[in-house]
């Protein structure tokens, strides 16, 4: 689904991130940086099983992106510019 999204597709990822403030507060710690989730709750003040669980479904909707699945500690996530654009919205 990355790329250009529709219309649709836009507000039904707007309705999946307002419903969630865990998810939308993940998602703004991500727009200028990429953090590991630790970092995220640091700067957040949600719990690192939260985030995870936040990454783990902003990522199965392209809104994030783990750019080293690879390893089991210290995954870099960043923001998709389909994440930027929900994001632009939502401001």
């Amino acid at each position: 689904m990355e790329g250009k999204l529709t219309e649709d597709e836009i507000w039904d990822l707007i309705g999946f991130i307002k419903v969630s403030q865990t998810r939308y507060n993940t998602l703004r710690a991500l727009e200028t940086d990429f953090l590991m989730p630790t970092e995220i709750s640091r700067r957040t003040g949600i719990r690192t099983t939260q985030v995870s669980n936040a990454l783990h479904d902003l990522k199965e909707r392209n809104l994030v992106e783990c750019k080293n699945e690879h390893v089991r500690k210290g995954r870099i996530y960043q923001i998709t510019e389909d994440g930027l654009t929900i994001l632009k919205k939502l401001k």
